[in-house]
């Protein structure tokens, strides 16, 4: 065997798993079925401006260990996360915070918002919350479920919201505060010149395959390694054996202006159920609307995500953790831990949605127990 650990998936996962147990001395190999590296955080250069191939991805964490520990491979800049939810040409603020109830209301004190949000959730009845639609009115009032919540939320999730589970919308940040941060986090930014950068620098010294499917040729790749670390989905490391897991996927239409601003934002959610879209991403103003040297850019890049379901040949992005593919990702899951030398990670392996500071973190915990 040629190598300690083969790490399939070049994403946050692997490459911080890679890092680390090369930092520590040992071989790896890193391969990835894309053609690049970097997984869904891999950025690419269109007229100087760093597009997010795979949607916007904005980091954000209150654990200093792996702000620290991604720090040594990028310099973050001061990004903050702080979209707009248009409904209908009505242009809100998000997170809900006092400007989006004092624009929906007309209130203006904190106190005339929470009676406001007690009064509707009163008037539903709601004191159990047994599905997002209730909990989302529990949480903000009718007037902002319908207007803002609903159609936004059942255009991505392609289910009716009192058909999906209540923990989806219970991270929704709801701020009696004029705070337009929306991840509230301590570290937060986007890695100036882009992911792929951060990536390349953390994967810099290991051996890394592109365009190599693992799964395709996973006899004779096994043979290369003592460990493997797989990231990729955890059915298809099974042949699907047991069934598939339902997924929700994205689609992108991306598109090049010849003129310096379309929508005055990063990200723009579009939230009645008629527009087809779920959101637009300007991809420049995730950093400033600048190159590297701080020059204005003339040009700008916008994409419009679409939300799909996910079927074989997709790209898989998020589980859909309901209690039936829990129920099945729970079978595939004991197969793979009775599966010798082979670390299951990150939101496809795991069948989890994880934030970026999480992987991070697992990948680092995991392979400090590897080694």
């Amino acid at each position: 065997m040629k190598y300690n650990y083969l790490v399939v998936g070049s994403g946050l996962y692997g490459a911080t798993f890679a890092q680390r147990a090369h930092a520590a001395g040992k071989s790896v190999l890193v391969i990835d079925k894309r053609p690049h590296i970097a997984g869904n955080v891999y950025t690419e250069r269109v007229e100087g401006i760093n597009v997010h191939k795979y949607g916007a991805h904005i980091f954000h964490t209150n654990n200093k260990t792996v702000w620290n520990y991604l720090n040594q491979f990028a310099e973050f800049n001061r990004f903050t996360n702080s979209p707009v939810a248009n409904y209908k040409g009505e242009l809100y603020s998000l997170p809900f915070n006092m400007y989006t109830f004092n624009k929906m209301w007309g209130v203006t004190t904190p106190e005339e918002a929470a009676a406001k949000i007690e009064e509707q959730r009163k008037a539903s009845g709601i004191t159990n919350p047994r599905n997002l639609e209730e909990q989302a009115i529990s949480l903000v009032g009718t007037d902002i479920y319908q207007k803002l919540i609903k159609g936004y939320t059942e255009k991505q999730w392609g289910r009716d919201c009192k058909d999906l589970p209540s923990f989806i919308i219970k991270r929704l940040p709801v701020r009696l505060t004029f705070d337009n941060n929306y991840f509230n986090a301590l570290y937060q930014g986007i890695p100036v010149g882009g992911y792929t950068k951060m990536v390349e620098n953390m994967l810099d010294g290991v051996e890394v395959r592109l365009g190599v499917d693992y799964l395709e040729y996973k006899a004779e790749l096994d043979k290369l390694a003592e460990t493997v670390v797989y990231t990729g989905p955890i059915d298809a490391y099974f042949g699907y054996k047991l069934g598939y897991l339902e997924y929700r996927s994205v689609r992108f239409e991306t598109e090049l202006f010849d003129k310096p601003n379309f929508q005055g934002n990063a990200a723009v959610n579009y939230t009645d159920r008629e527009t087809p879209w779920t959101r637009i991403i300007e991809h420049k103003w995730f950093e400033f609307g600048k190159d590297e040297q701080g020059n204005d850019l003339p040009k700008t890049v916008i994409s419009r995500e679409y939300s799909s379901e996910w079927k074989p040949g997709d790209e898989p992005y998020y589980p859909v953790n309901d209690e039936k593919n829990s129920a099945l990702y729970a079978e595939y899951k004991k197969l793979a831990d009775a599966e010798k030398n082979v670390v299951f990670g990150g939101r496809l392996a795991e069948y989890k949605y994880y934030d970026m500071d999480q992987i991070v973190a697992e990948a680092l915990k995991k392979c400090l127990v590897a080694n």
